[in-house]
C-alpha cells in the first residue's frame, strides 16, 4: 500500500480572469473548488493511474469535511484526523495572464492529533511506501518529516519526501527512497543557481552522497533529471504543449514515478512516467488522468 502524509491540506479554490486589476472589482470567468495539497494531489494522480493509495494528514471545520468528502468522492482512501478547532485551509489560484497564489493558513495541530498521526502509521509493513509530501504548519516542529522517518526505521518502507530546505535536508540520513526538489529547491540546498540538468545532476549527487537512494529534479520548460541508485543518470527535455495549470505538475511527477516504477520496476520507465504525468497535469485544468499521461508518454519517448 502507498501512504501519502499532507500536513497542511487545502481546498484550492481557482479561479481564471481575464486581467486580474489590483484594487478593483475582477469577475470570474470560471471558478472550481478542489482538494489540494502535496500529498493529496499525489493520492489523486495515484488513482487516476490505477493505483491505490490512503491518503492521511489533518483536517478541521467544514472545509475539511469538504476536502475529505471530494476525495471521497473521486475514489481515494482516506484515514484523516480531524481537529476540533479551526478550519482546513483555503487556497486562492488566481489564473489571469499569470498565475497569482494566495495561501492560507492552515489550523493548530495538538500533540494529541499527532500522535494520533503516528500511532495509525505503525500500520506500515515491509515493501509499503511512505510519501512526505509539502509544508507543515507553523504549529508543528520543522524536524516533523524526521520524527516520522525515524519511527518507520528497520521496517524496510520505502520513504518518499518532496519538501524543501531542513524539511528535506534532516530526512537524508535515514536514506529515502526518493527525494523530488525542483532545480530552485535543489540550488537553494546549496546556496547555488542551478540552470542545466548537469549541474542539477551534479548536485543530485551530493544528495546521494548525504544519503538518498533516488534523486528525481524538475526543471519546469528544461525537463527533469534522475540519478538513481546505481548511478545512472536519466535526462529529458520537457515534452511539448501548452501550459494550463502548474499546480499539482510537480506532485504528479512524483505519482508517476510511482506508478511507473511499481508497474516495471524499472528506473528508466519510472522516470518517463513521471515527466509524463507531470506534463500532462500542467497542460489540463485538472490532474492528469491515465489516457492524458499514456498519450504525453507515446509522444515523447517513442
Amino acid at each position: 500500500m502507498i501512504y501519502t502524509v499532507t500536513f497542511n491540506p487545502a481546498l484550492d479554490y481557482i479561479v481564471r480572469v481575464a486581467q486580474l486589476n489590483i484594487g478593483e472589482v475582477n469577475r470570474a470567468a470560471y471558478g472550481e473548488i478542489m482538494a489540494g495539497g502535496k500529498g493529496v494531489n499525489v493520492s489523486l494522480v495515484l488513482k487516476n493511474l490505477g493505483h491505490e493509495s490512503t491518503a492521511l494528514g489533518f483536517a478541521a471545520g467544514f472545509t475539511g469535511e469538504k476536502l475529505v468528502r471530494d476525495l471521497k468522492d473521486k475514489g481515494c482512501r482516506t484515514d484523516f484526523i480531524f481537529l476540533n478547532q479551526g478550519m482546513t485551509r483555503i487556497n486562492v489560484k488566481i489564473k489571469g495572464q499569470e498565475e497569482t497564489e494566495i495561501n492560507g493558513e492552515g489550523p493548530e495541530i495538538t500533540p494529541v492529533a499527532v500522535r494520533t498521526l503516528m500511532m495509525r502509521l505503525e500500520r506500515l509493513r515491509e515493501g509499503d511506501i511512505l510519501v512526505l509530501s509539502g509544508s507543515v504548519p507553523k504549529t508543528l516542529p520543522e524536524d516533523m518529516y524526521e520524527k516520522v522517518i525515524v519511527r518507520q526505521q528497520g521496517k524496510k518502507v520505502k520513504v518518499v519526501v518532496d519538501a524543501t530546505k531542513n524539511l528535506l535536508k534532516e530526512t537524508l540520513e535515514y536514506h529515502p527512497f526518493l527525494v523530488k526538489p525542483n532545480h530552485h529547491e535543489l540550488g537553494e540546498l546549496f546556496g547555488v543557481t542551478i540552470s542545466n540538468p548537469e549541474e542539477a545532476l551534479s548536485y543530485a549527487e551530493k544528495l546521494q552522497q548525504m544519503g538518498a537512494v533516488n534523486v528525481l529534479v524538475s526543471m519546469a520548460g528544461d525537463g527533469a533529471v534522475l540519478l538513481d541508485e546505481y548511478g545512472n543518470r536519466h535526462m529529458s527535455p520537457a515534452p511539448e504543449g501548452r501550459l494550463v495549470n502548474s499546480v499539482g505538475a510537480g506532485d504528479s511527477m512524483v505519482a508517476g514515478f510511482l506508478a511507473g516504477y511499481l508497474e516495471t520496476k524499472d528506473y528508466e520507465q519510472a522516470f518517463r512516467m513521471g515527466i509524463a504525468a507531470g506534463s500532462a497535469s500542467a497542460f489540463s485544468e485538472f490532474l492528469a488522468t491515465r489516457e492524458e499521461t499514456m498519450e504525453v508518454l507515446g509522444k515523447t519517448f517513442k
